[in-house]
């Protein structure tokens, strides 16, 4: 091994080349153990990390989650993490002991349990360096031996399997490697393909009661999708709603045929409805909820119905009784985020995973019978027992053109006036919520900073016309409300107006580097993750199975009208106005960005003399999931931020 000290982007390419051969291995520098570049990182422009960083985040860099997979006989399958990455456990009781069943050295993407007992065992998704070809392995109970149930080189998602466990549907991209196709698999391995070539967006939803039909969603966008049925005999496939333009979210049948959805035809929330598929005629189920439905259950005795409403970004669980119509009464539920609603195939209890600002995710359920709330799990905050853990306020202030932008607010003890670290969530129709993050945690403990959450135009759960309003030309729009939170910092007397950093991934990256373009003079760093630099190029080189659906969001490059507009708002194109330091992290694999984005963006920063640290992953994809790299990167940002919104006047002093 030896160390090499990047100097410029030839030589960072260089390298690249000679650690994807395997010939060297890259480090900057002599970092201590805990902040080690890995065999698989290669960093550019990054100096060694200090004792004193390394220290203070070591505490925040062991906390663990747990996230409910489903039910196996009385207890539950988790995914959570002991070592490198997220696998997962069986626990047999509440609050038991979690016994690992997968080992790898990649994360496990999900599983979902086949539903008759006599198979007794699951699926998983398993992909290799982040690539999210996602392929399926079978799980045996009894030998704890997985096969590979697919080819080992398409990609495949949307799991679900029919009532009585014999049939498990899918999408692929099997066929040409684009198009979604849907096949259903049988548990010897017999394979049937449902629908062939018709494009990308498709997916497997629900399996009939008799397993003779499948329900099928198309999603054209986040504002469009369609619903429709295929009879698995003869392949005829029948649209359901055809007079409807709206989106769809979860869809299920019920006992009867009935079909359960959600949607926001002829509103503007997400509400849950049902079909009557005798009479087409559509029933409301909750008129009343002023806010998106976001998931639902249904019980397999057809009986109850469990939901979730988004309620300015906090969670609300309902339930109600289907036979009668009537509400049931729940017991509390620790306040958070709640997701991953299953019931047990008894029909009367039901599973879900409940994270908030101070807690990490955990593991839950209800008993219907009872009305007990029982905890599964206890996620180990690791060296942050006994820290006082900051809690979000929602706050919403006013932008450019008289609207109101929501943002979660954590603000650090004492007067200030205080660094802040905004935060955008990518998507770009993504949601920021109040959740646990233990990088939020170290910010205002450590560093003293306030982190900012703000949901701009674009961003989900507060309606269809919130969701449209960055659609299009209209994309800088979004960029502009980014300014307008800069002018309500300034007005706060415990904000700090003069040191302000912007972050963010994925398309919240390229809001990152947009934000260094129009408003660098007020910002004094960027944190910018598997972002977008141009979306021309980014159009052009995203996997091809994603590229029509990102084109209705972003635009059509190949129409030259748009791929001008497109070309005009690019960052890339505007890197003669950024002069604010920015710090870069991709993964190599990334199949929605890819990593020549970052690296055109690299290039032409340094070109500009900008200064400018880059962090790339050769075994990650969309971001960084193994815990050694997650480990190295929030070190390497803990200090570019700490070096660039510390108070000068303190750090004189300090030196004097």
């Amino acid at each position: 091994m030896f160390t090499v000290r990047i100097l410029g982007m030839r030589h960072c390419l260089y390298l690249c080349l000679l650690a994807l051969t395997g010939c060297a291995t890259v480090q900057v520098g002599r970092l201590p153990e805990v902040a080690s570049v890995g065999a698989n990182l290669v960093v550019d422009g990054v100096p060694e990390v200090p004792d004193a960083i390394l220290a203070g985040l070591a505490r925040y860099q062991n906390t663990r989650s747990a996230s409910f997979q489903g039910w196996l006989g009385d207890g539950i399958l988790i995914a959570t993490r002991f070592g490198n990455t997220t696998q997962l456990h069986r626990v047999e009781a509440p609050l038991g002991m979690r016994r690992q069943v997968t080992y790898f050295a990649e994360p496990v993407g999900g599983a979902r349990v086949n539903p008759d007992p006599a198979r007794d065992g699951f699926v998983y998704l398993r992909d290799v360096g982040g690539s999210e070809f996602y392929q399926l392995f079978w799980y045996d109970n009894a030998s704890g031996d997985s096969t590979l149930l697919t080819d080992g080189k398409s990609r495949y998602r949307g799991v679900s399997y029919s009532p009585s466990g014999r049939w498990l549907g899918y999408s692929t991209t099997e066929g040409n490697g684009v198009d979604w196709d849907l096949h259903i698999q049988g548990p010897t391995g017999e394979r049937r393909v449902v629908q062939a070539g018709a494009g990308v967006g498709w997916s497997i939803d629900d399996f009939s009661s008799d397993e003779t039909r499948v329900l099928v969603s198309h999603y054209l966008s986040v504002n469009e999708s369609r619903l429709y049925e295929i009879d698995l005999a003869s392949g005829e496939r029948t649209r359901l709603l055809p007079d409807t333009t709206a989106a769809f979210g979860t869809t299920r049948y019920g006992a009867s045929g009935d079909v359960y959805f959600t949607s926001d035809m002829d509103a503007e929330f997400m509400r849950l409805l049902r079909l009557d598929t005798e009479t087409d005629d559509v029933t409301v189920l909750t008129p009343d909820t002023p806010w998106s439905i976001e998931s639902f259950a249904l019980s397999r005795d057809g009986e109850r119905l469990a939901y979730v409403a988004n309620e300015d970004g906090i969670s609300r669980l309902a339930a109600f009784d289907l036979t009668t119509g009537a509400f049931i009464a729940l017991p509390g539920v620790p306040p958070g985020i709640i997701s991953g609603l299953r019931f047990h195939p008894d029909s009367r209890r039901l599973g879900f995973t409940v994270r908030s600002p101070t807690a990490p995710s955990d593991v839950f359920s209800i008993d219907f019978d009872t009305r007990l709330l029982t905890r599964w799990t206890k996620s180990e905050l690791g060296g942050l027992e006994g820290v006082r853990l900051a809690e979000p306020r929602l706050i919403r202030y006013p932008t450019f053109d008289g609207r109101s932008i929501p943002a979660f607010v954590y603000r650090p003890p004492g007067p200030g006036p205080h660094p802040v670290l905004i935060s955008i969530h990518g998507g770009p129709e993504s949601q920021s919520r109040p959740t646990f993050s233990s990088t939020a945690q170290y910010y205002v403990n450590e560093l003293g900073a306030a982190v900012i959450y703000p949901n701009v135009r674009g961003s989900s759960g507060y309606g269809k016309t919130w969701l449209k309003l960055d659609n299009g030309r209209l994309r800088e729009d979004s960029v502009r409300d980014i300014g307008a939170l800069l002018d309500w910092i300034a007005t706060q007397p415990d904000l700090d107006a003069e040191r302000v950093a912007v972050s963010g991934g994925s398309y919240g990256g390229y809001m990152v580097l947009a934000c260094l373009v129009h408003y660098g003079d007020r910002l004094k760093a960027g944190v910018e993750r598997v972002g977008i630099s141009n979306f021309v190029t980014f159009l052009e080189n995203t996997q091809p199975y994603r590229q029509d659906l990102r084109r209705v969001e972003y635009g059509d490059e190949r129409d030259p009208e748009m791929r001008a507009f497109l070309e005009s708002i690019a960052p890339l194109n505007h890197v003669a106005e950024m002069t604010t330091p920015l710090l870069i992290s991709q993964g190599l694999n990334d199949p929605r960005v890819p990593a020549s984005e970052s690296e055109q963006i690299l290039a032409a920063l340094k070109k500009q003399g900008v200064p400018v640290w880059y962090v790339l992953a050769r075994d990650e994809g969309h971001g960084f999931r193994k815990k050694s790299n997650r480990d190295y990167l929030s070190a390497v940002t803990a200090m570019f931020l700490e070096e660039h919104l510390r108070d000068e006047s303190e750090a004189a002093d300090r030196e004097n």
